[in-house]
């Protein structure tokens, strides 16, 4: 296994920025803004990445590339394919979005179409055509679960790779935001348990957070740092430790270096417990 966080280091030096991933005991990162208009910098930071021995997880596109705008689709839609495109070039494992949504002012609104299988279709066609658009050979395109959107279950992660039926797909797992009920946040080893048997095996990356449920009458699930919340941490870094292929877990979502440093100790815990080691 591989473990990887953000940096503070503010550097456009791609060995100085690989140093500082090295310092923290980082196998893994997330990419740097990059663009494919300069290639000779793509190639120094991929030189660079490689000879340290880091991976470059996964690159970022965060584009709701099902918004009913004709005309944000498309500026969102180019996103994505720049930046699966640069995954291919810069040697990361996989390009990682959300499909967004159908609500017509924000990528993180729910809408009732989501869910509906007209919904379900449209997010299909989209990654087909974002993967016949760039057609990365090395970089697997990637979908992350989230609560208002497919893949919201492991149940419509499995739907989505067999629709989209494409090589070039990959299974991104963030178990956090797949706790979406009181009911699964009893047991939310099982969630995880059971996405790894159903899709272990087409995992390229990973997230690390963690949750915290409310205490008043409507449902409220609060994100937190891993070790602060319910998440099985040892069945999650436990069946990561078990797959055939090398999948990164990338701490997300903290803001500070100090945060950070914490979160890494508690998941790097985890694994000495479990007596696997990243």
């Amino acid at each position: 296994m591989r473990l990887g966080a953000p940096v503070f280091v503010k550097t456009k030096d791609p060995e100085e920025l690989v140093r500082a991933h090295v310092a923290k005991g980082y196998r893994a990162a997330y990419c740097p803004a990059l663009s494919l208009d300069r290639p000779d910098e793509i190639k120094a930071y991929r030189d660079a990445f490689a000879e340290a021995g880091v991976v470059i997880a996964e690159v970022g596109a965060w584009g709701n590339i099902i918004i009913p705008d004709e005309d944000l689709r498309k500026q969102r839609l180019a996103h994505v394919h720049h930046q699966l495109a640069l995954a291919d070039e810069i040697g990361a494992l996989g390009c990682v979005d959300f499909a967004g949504s159908f609500a017509p002012d924000d990528s993180l609104n729910y809408h009732p179409k989501n869910f509906t299988q007209e919904g379900f279709d449209t997010i299909v066609e989209t990654v087909r055509g974002v993967l016949k658009e760039v057609r990365p050979k090395r970089a697997k395109f990637m979908l992350e679960t989230m609560q208002w959107i497919p893949p919201d279950s492991v149940d419509s992660y499995v739907a989505l790779v067999e629709a989209i039926n494409d090589p070039m797909f990959g299974v991104h797992f963030d178990p956090t935001n797949l706790i979406v009920s009181p009911r699964l946040y009893a047991d939310t080893g099982s969630v995880i348990r059971d996405f790894f048997e159903r899709l272990g095996d087409k995992i390229v990356s990973a997230h690390a957070k963690d949750l915290h449920h409310g205490k008043g009458y409507i449902v409220e699930m609060f994100e937190v740092p891993p070790g602060e919340g319910q998440l099985d941490y040892r069945a999650f870094v436990g069946g990561l430790a078990a797959l055939e292929q090398d999948v990164p877990l990338m701490i997300e979502h903290l803001e500070s270096e100090a945060e950070y440093d914490r979160a890494a100790a508690f998941v790097r815990g985890v694994a000495e417990e479990l007596g696997v080691s990243f």
